[in-house]
């Protein structure tokens, strides 16, 4: 289950109803950095069930490693580092109706949650908390997460001090990147355009992925995420060279639609249609998923007009 934040917009039981579903079919949940449950409680309602980090990287260290720290206590086992979204893209739908559950305090609990946040806030204000001012809350944590000012490559060595597990970046779309990620000690690369939603026009992460997983798939793990919707999607994908898929939006939907529950049933659904469709095309397993199945075929839309 990929990370998607403010899941609270689409459901009353938010992060936890659905990361309860997905322990339950012992789908591994990602949790987003803009949550809108606190790290503790998405723990709690995982249980047993495989559970990973996504982290949206502050500026501030202290901060981070509380955050860190948090997520290892609470038995995330995985840290996903996201590198597009260090500035919130630009979004016309949400820019025409002013639409940013941030600065309303929806999506910032783990900010507001966290104890170095909470100090830090209260000094500047006069003692004052996150609930009492969730205006300017908001705006201090955003400030600091999505502060439009990246981090470098240097910098990884933090997280690797703060963080025990395996760390995943997560936006990968080029080559050169790809291999700095081998370079600095990195588990593994997720190939993804974040689902469209941070660069109009970016290439397709489809597109690249062979090339990624040419360039560096034998010395660092390869997984995809953008536009998975069917199990013949995620056939393409193993196929091409990943070793597994995030999926995002139809699990979403479901949620939406008929909550826990409903998320559940679309999550078996995709593991139903990708196992039927593996059998339909005759393929023997996760590991009969090679380039030697596939066929690219151009279609005339595909192809630039003589005129």
């Amino acid at each position: 289950m990929a990370p998607v934040g403010v899941q609270a917009i689409f459901h009353e039981q938010k992060e936890v109803g659905l990361a309860k579903a997905c322990s339950e079919i012992n789908v591994p949940y990602i949790m987003s950095t803009a949550s809108s449950s606190s790290i503790e409680e998405v723990a709690a309602a995982s249980g047993s069930g495989p559970r990973w980090f996504q982290l949206y990287w502050p500026q501030n260290n202290t901060l981070t490693q509380s955050i860190l720290s948090r997520a290892k206590r609470a038995g995330f086992t995985v840290l996903v580092v996201t590198l597009d979204t260090w500035s919130l893209a630009w979004r016309p739908a949400d820019l025409d109706q002013a639409y940013i559950p941030f600065m309303k305090g929806v999506g910032n609990q783990v900010g507001f949650s966290d104890p170095v946040f909470r100090a830090s806030f209260a000094e500047k204000y006069g003692g004052s908390t996150p609930e009492e001012q969730p205006v300017l809350a908001s705006r201090e944590w955003i400030g600091g997460v999505f502060s439009g000012k990246s981090h470098v490559w240097e910098e990884l060595k933090l997280l690797r001090e703060g963080w025990e597990g395996k760390i995943v970046l997560k936006g990968i779309q080029h080559v050169a990147d790809a291999r700095l990620a081998v370079e600095y000690g990195m588990d593994g690369i997720v190939v993804s355009n974040h689902g469209g939603r941070q660069l109009d026009g970016a290439v397709a992460s489809l597109e690249v992925l062979p090339e990624i997983v040419d360039a560096v798939g034998e010395e660092i793990t390869v997984l995809f995420d953008s536009g998975i919707r069917t199990g013949v999607d995620i056939i393409k994908a193993l196929s091409l060279g990943a070793k597994a898929v995030l999926v995002a939006r139809p699990v979403i939907y479901g949620l939406g639609v008929a909550g826990p529950e409903g998320a559940k049933q679309v999550l078996r659904g995709l593991l139903a249609d990708f196992d039927q469709s593996l059998g339909l095309a005759g393929i023997n397993g996760v590991e009969g998923c090679t380039r030697e199945i596939l066929r690219r075929v151009q279609y005339g839309g595909d192809v630039n007009s003589s005129n």
